[in-house]
């Protein structure tokens, strides 16, 4: 796991290392740095895998004609390598899984990210062809980043690294803006500027190095087939098994491996499967904040698995202490409060080890989301109740008395009618955003419509061949709010901290089993609506877990911010971005009678983040 940068054009070395500088809480164990012609390349180290000095990068083949940096971890490291040695190909190292990429490159050029098994963000120099190649892992765990102008083109893992190129220049960018308070966060490939680029997950980038001209290219895609209709005992030993044979990969390395346990089925579900393995440290968060605090289901599964349990308990004026100065590191802005705890988590976790396992895509792929257990709802809604009576539902729910538990019934209430009145291809997005479309327009001026805002959201319900709306719904989180909200909070919130975190729901393997069940292997409805969520994998995990686990209401991982509003613990600074009386309009409403949380984090990580 380390930090990546490079640029194509005039040598000037100052501002390499200027680049590779903004990512050194990516990688503290060391620097390097590669001058070709115009190619310049720059990999700061955090050292997991082969920690001798012949793996350092950047790596090039002994002939010199290929060169990589690469951010990430091959789990078939050993197995490709042994496929390619056996077609001929030396290796210089004794088992860095850099340099798979390397032979393997030569070997199968662009079709190289295909065979791989793990998470990466890459670009390898091909001298012979004048070619870059670049690749993004299949769900978009590493960030990747991009920028051509001024005959140059840069890359970077974060946003922050490319604004150390002096000639690069970096305009918000208009659309992206209301995107983000659409969405809570910014779809690949758009970022906050205007000239800059994410290669989206699963995609490919090729550059010509001699007019700098580009192609990204898909080379997966998450397709959701239901195919597999075996007898239940069936399918839930299928899954165990490709579930174990995924933790057991991630726990391979040369450093001390822990598992974050937050007490929920996706976490303790790793935590199982790893015990038994062997003894493991698991690691989890406490609020004193009752009604927000897992810690104590977190500390059950960890008696229950005989695990070396370490829990950090954070006080509020430990949070608000390291809010602000977090949001400041942040590269590009996201609208989810759980950046804080689970950045306070990794701090603690590094403390005893390097790599950590979690559960991120058991509620993507298995329907861990709530939603998708009520859809049967806002059909009937939108089907029955006259479409003249949506905005008097949505405004009487506006105005419900507002509680202040973690998401409590009121706020559930409002989310529902304002959501379930709008199409249901946007019916997830409209759920989850920060501001309605109205809303945009009245703090940023103006709006574009609803269809144009929420396009990326269109067309991942549209190229869903499955027509049940589960399935569609899944392919929206699993094709923007993985890769866009949820993954990058954990790769900056454990990046800052230089802890690599692995995700076992996301092995091929288990993606592959989960895209073929049918939609009732993941929620089981109820004859009025409602139902079950990850009613297969629950199935699976019986015996393996307590069954208090197993039962439980499903908790997010978010920190007491509504409060901390209503209290002046939180207070937005002046605006740069928006209408300053919109927002203090929304931040006394909230301290009255509305729920504005959403909105105001999103406010305040815009604000406060490293863009200028």
């Amino acid at each position: 796991m380390c930090g990546i940068a490079g640029y194509c054009g005039v040598e000037r070395e100052a501002v390499l290392e200027k680049m590779a500088a903004a990512l050194a809480h990516r990688g503290p164990d060391g620097e390097g740095f590669y001058h070709d012609r115009r190619v310049h390349l720059a990999h700061r180290r955090l050292a997991v895998i082969d920690l001798s000095a012949a793996a350092a990068q950047p790596l090039s083949t002994a002939d010199g004609e290929l060169t990589v940096v690469f951010n990430g971890e091959i789990y078939n490291h050993r197995e490709l390598r042994r496929e390619l040695s056996g077609r001929g190909h030396r290796f210089q190292t004794d088992h860095a899984d850099t340099e798979v990429l390397l032979h393997g490159y030569r070997e199968w050029g662009a079709n190289l990210p295909e065979k791989l098994d793990g998470m990466w963000a890459f670009a390898v120099h091909d001298r012979a062809a004048r070619r870059l190649f670049c690749s993004r892992d299949r769900f978009g765990k590493k960030p990747f980043f991009y920028t051509r102008q001024n005959d140059i083109f840069a890359f970077a893992s974060e946003l922050t690294a490319l604004r150390a190129h002096p000639d690069l220049a970096f305009a918000i960018d208009p659309p992206s803006l209301q995107k983000y308070f659409a969405y809570g966060f910014i779809p690949a490939p758009r970022s906050l500027y205007r000239a800059v680029a994410q290669i989206p997950a699963g995609h490919n980038l090729t550059l010509d190095l001699t007019d700098l001209s580009l192609r990204v290219a898909p080379y997966w895609d998450y397709v959701i087939e239901p195919q597999l209709v075996a007898d239940e005992p069936r399918l839930t030993e299928e899954l165990i098994d490709v579930l174990t044979r995924a933790v057991k990969k991630r726990l391979a390395a040369d450093v001390p491996v822990g598992v974050w346990l937050s007490g929920g089925i996706d976490s303790s579900a790793v935590a199982a499967l790893a015990a038994r393995q062997g003894r493991i440290s698991t690691f989890s968060i406490g609020f004193t904040e009752t009604s927000y605090d897992e810690s104590p289901f977190a500390a059950a599964v960890a008696k229950h698995l005989n695990c070396d349990h370490h829990l950090t308990r954070v006080t509020e004026r430990d949070a608000l202490r390291e809010n602000a100065a977090l949001l400041q590191k942040l590269d590009m802005p996201f609208a989810d409060d759980s950046l804080l705890p689970t950045y306070l988590l990794a701090r603690a976790t590094r403390r005893h080890v390097t790599v950590a396992l979690g559960g991120d895509g058991g509620d993507e792929l298995f329907g861990g989301y709530e939603p998708l257990r009520y859809w049967q709802w806002a059909w009937r809604y939108r089907r029955y109740l006259p479409r003249g009576l949506h905005p008097a539902a949505a405004w009487l729910a506006d105005r419900s008395p507002a509680r202040r538990d973690y998401l409590a019934l009121s706020f559930k209430l409002r989310r529902f009618f304002r959501a379930s009145g709008q199409s249901p291809k946007i019916w997830i997005p409209a759920l989850l955003a920060p501001l309605a479309v109205a809303e945009i327009a009245d703090l940023l001026g103006d709006a574009a419509p609803w269809e144009e805002i929420y396009s990326e959201a269109i067309a991942a319900w549209d190229s869903c061949a499955s027509p049940h709306p589960v399935d569609k719904m899944t392919r929206y989180y699993v094709k923007l709010y993985l890769p866009d909200q949820l993954l990058p909070k954990v790769d900056r919130a454990s990046m800052f901290n230089s802890l690599e975190v692995r995700s076992p729901f996301l092995d091929r393997d288990v993606a592959d089993f989960a895209r073929r069940l049918p939609a009732a292997y993941r929620v089981k409805n109820g004859l009025l609506g409602g139902g079950a969520s990850k009613y297969l994998l629950k199935k699976a995990l019986r015996g393996i877990l307590p069954e208090e686990i197993l039962t439980r209401p499903k908790q997010g991982f978010s920190p007491p911010a509504a409060q901390w509003w209503r209290t002046g613990e939180l207070t937005l600074p002046p605006l740069r971005y928006g209408k300053p009386a919109f927002a203090a309009r929304a931040l006394a409403e909230h301290r009255s009678r509305r729920d504005w949380n959403l909105y105001l984090w999103a406010q305040l990580a815009l604000e406060e983040s490293a863009i200028r």
